[in-house]
């Protein structure tokens, strides 16, 4: 090879390794920014300090019935407390039934979902109320009322969610629970089912608007906010992945309802919106294909945008609800 020839091979491998430097410079930088957004609730530029993500959602969702459960559910709730398997101490509120003749020893827990709170659980806390549950409604960690920094996309809440049940079978070896979360809240939800360690006392799940796997909603979102291909969302959600793994203890990768619900035995309703913007319907299709349990049943509500299928067509949505409800608790 010639001095020149040597020269020019030189050069293109240190634009190269620079242009390399720079590329990793910026991704780190990124994947920091990115972490920091979706995940630190301490953080004051992070999604959880911007206005309301869908103020429309959030009017129809407080629409009709919800209106009157709002009232019910400030009325009616009793503060109750856990600590978490990792020192956190984490709040939430507990509702008696609502109707003259209760049924003993049945439990609900609602989950609500990402940037929430559990006043969000009101219209669903209150048809299991009158329906003779018990509910509990708690605070996800970082979120509300509970402690906490970082949001953990359903993986770290599912072992918040096995301490409030053991706390409700600690108080009632009978107890009977029913678990429905929604968006983020049902992805703990499933994640929860399908744990080695569920009790036997949960009886059912319902998951509602639910994502397949935190990784796979970030890089949708990545993709329709930055127009990003998607090879390219990928990485970056990947790269804001392993900061997560560092700062929070878990890869975006690890909070997968689609694993878990492969060791799913209890019976499960999967509800979604056909028109949901936020957590694509192509999730329902791949949690409820994923679930191994033998008692599964699917709604999609067609027009519906995300959490709203309940308002869009209340009388379908409610009578497969509750018709499941009924049956696996023999109401």
């Amino acid at each position: 090879m010639t001095q020149r020839n040597s020269a020019i091979v030189r050069n293109i491998c240190l634009t190269a390794a620079a242009a390399t430097t720079v590329g990793l410079a910026a991704l780190s930088a990124s994947a920091n920014l990115l972490f920091r957004f979706a995940i630190d609730t301490q953080w004051k530029h992070s999604i959880f300090h911007q206005a309301a993500i869908a103020p429309e959602r959030d009017e129809k969702m407080r629409a009709g019935e919800a209106g009157g459960a709002m009232e019910w559910f400030d009325q009616a709730k009793q503060p109750i407390a856990i600590t978490s398997g990792d020192g956190l101490r984490l709040r939430g509120w507990i509702f008696d039934p609502d109707c003259v003749d209760p049924e003993p020893h049945i439990y609900a827990i609602c989950m609500h979902g990402y940037t929430g709170a559990p006043e969000e659980m009101a219209k669903w806390a209150h048809r299991l109320a009158r329906m003779g549950f018990t509910v509990l409604v708690p605070s996800q960690r970082a979120q509300a009322s509970s402690e906490g920094r970082y949001v953990g996309m359903g993986w770290l809440e599912r072992n918040d969610l096995l301490g409030w049940i053991h706390a409700i079978v600690a108080g009632d070896e009978q107890a009977r629970i029913l678990l429905y979360g929604g968006s983020m809240g049902a992805s703990t939800v499933m994640m929860a089912a399908g744990d080695p360690r569920l009790p036997r006392n949960v009886v059912a799940a319902v998951a509602e608007s639910g994502y397949a796997s935190a990784r796979s909603e970030f890089i949708d979102a990545a993709r329709g906010m930055f127009h990003l291909p998607r090879f390219l969302a990928a990485i970056c959600v990947d790269a804001a992945g392993l900061v997560c793994k560092y700062r929070a203890g878990y890869d975006f990768a690890d909070a997968s309802c689609v694993r878990s619900l492969r060791h799913t035995v209890i019976p499960m309703l999967f509800i979604h919106g056909g028109d949901d913007r936020m957590v694509s319907p192509r999730s329902l299709d791949a949690n409820y294909a994923a679930c191994s349990s033998l008692d599964r049943t699917r709604l999609l509500v067609p027009g519906a945008g995300h959490m709203e299928s309940s308002a869009t067509d209340p009388k379908t949505y409610w009578r497969t609800y509750e018709g499941f409800v009924k049956r696996v608790f023999g109401l």
